[in-house]
């Protein structure tokens, strides 16, 4: 028959027993650790040197610190790229969507564009701001590194924050806009686009001139497309043995063959004689088109008046001089 005061008894010396084991192996392994890094250390002391063996021990110990860390972020360093990468999608949506808004909208070309790359840079900012801060970076550190940032890029580009203001003149004073066909500081072309910096035309032989806006405000500036009518002048020269009259009408006949020519009351054509020069009369041809029709118009009237005048055999001289010679 079983004792069970007998068998308690056993019970509790085997339990006894196995906790001592466990405690003997815990202590053991502790026991056993510090030997050997204390050995680790000392081999490293007699092969390097005492102080790059303490280098060594504490750059071991900055990269497991740095490794457990990183093993730590790691959630949060995944969420924040996927943030990152949803927020650019979403920002790149949000600007597509205001243009087409802004596109259907009723206000200028020019403060469409200059809208949209605002927009464009503040969304940028404040997306990489959440991301900082989901990171861990505190708020008041970004809010100062921005400050200080912005007052050190401030300094650095002077002549840029010129161009941002020159852009905001531009658009308040629309001295041109998208479209328009410009002269300024020595180029011309037609406005393409107007950014936050800088003002983009497009010459007739298709180049890109980018010019700031800084320049594009402060300089004296053409704007030829400003008007819907344009005046297109000419200077032609005859002979001084040509009919100077008879020149006059083959002009105008000449003229009547241009049906892009306006021949309305303040558009009429204007046929004068201008200058008496060394080998010729000068005329002077005035005339009027849609700003649209300009170079059209102006070379259809050189075309024809030429035509017209080989037509009634007007002669167009030729720079000359008379020689006098006398007899020794």
């Amino acid at each position: 028959m079983i004792n069970p005061v007998r068998t308690a008894i056993i019970l509790a010396a085997e339990t006894s027993a196995a906790q001592v084991t466990t405690t003997a192996a815990e202590s053991l392994a502790e026991t056993t650790a510090a030997p050997i890094e204390e050995e680790i250390k000392e081999v490293l002391s007699e092969t390097l040197g005492e102080d790059l063996a303490e280098s060594v021990t504490g750059l071991n110990r900055l990269m497991t610190d740095v490794w457990n860390g990183f093993v730590e972020k790691l959630p949060t360093i995944i969420f924040a790229i996927i943030l990152l990468i949803l927020g650019i999608f979403i920002s790149k949506l949000v600007v597509k969507l205001m243009g087409k808004a802004l596109d259907k909208s009723k206000l200028d070309l020019t403060i469409n564009h200059f809208i949209k790359s605002v927009v464009k840079i503040v969304l940028y900012v404040l997306l990489v701001t959440v991301v900082l801060t989901l990171l861990g970076v505190p708020t008041t550190s970004i809010i100062t590194v921005i400050g200080t940032a912005g007052v050190a890029v401030g300094l650095a580009l002077q002549n840029s924050l010129s161009n941002l203001a020159g852009g905001f003149l531009i658009l308040i004073a629309k001295p041109f806009r998208v479209g328009s066909y410009i002269s300024v500081s020595g180029v011309e072309g037609t406005v393409e686009s107007i950014n936050i910096l800088y003002t983009k035309l497009r010459t007739l032989d298709n180049k890109a001139i980018f010019i700031p806006n800084g320049n594009a405000s402060n300089a004296v500036l053409t704007n030829v497309t400003e008007a819907d009518q344009r005046r297109v002048d000419h200077v032609f020269s005859i002979s001084y043995d040509t009919d100077y009259k008879q020149a006059v009408g083959a002009i105008y006949k000449a003229l009547t063959k241009c049906p892009k020519i306006l021949d309305t009351e303040g558009h009429k054509p204007f046929v004068r004689m201008c200058a008496h020069s060394a080998s010729s009369i000068d005329i002077q041809v005035r005339v009027w088109c849609e700003t649209k029709d300009y170079w059209d118009v102006y070379y259809d009237v050189i075309e024809h008046v030429r035509m017209q005048f080989i037509e009634e055999n007007i002669e167009i001289p030729y720079q000359q001089i008379d020689v006098h010679m006398k007899n020794a």
